[in-house]
């Protein structure tokens, strides 16, 4: 998937349904999502389990970090440099 608007909305429904644990939860491409304590470390490699099996695009552990990937915008980029 290369399309990043779809791959967006795509995660952004995967965070707050399955990691956030609310559908509902208004998340923004610029929030901190763990440094706002929305998500923790296993979450985060949750995520990458989910990345490389929905999209096939491994996210090596170093990439797992707050620096890295707090953001929506920061987690779309990773994928789509993968991809």
């Amino acid at each position: 998937m290369t399309d990043e608007k779809a791959l967006r909305e795509k995660l952004r429904a995967y965070i707050c349904k399955e990691l956030i644990r609310d559908a509902s939860y208004p998340l923004t491409d610029t929030e901190g999502i763990i440094s706002g304590g929305l998500m923790d470390s296993f979450s985060l490699a949750e995520f990458a389990v989910y990345v490389e099996k929905e999209f096939g695009v491994y996210i090596p552990d170093s990439d797992l970090t707050v620096a890295k990937m707090n953001t929506l915008d920061q987690m779309v980029a990773r994928v789509m440099r993968g991809a």
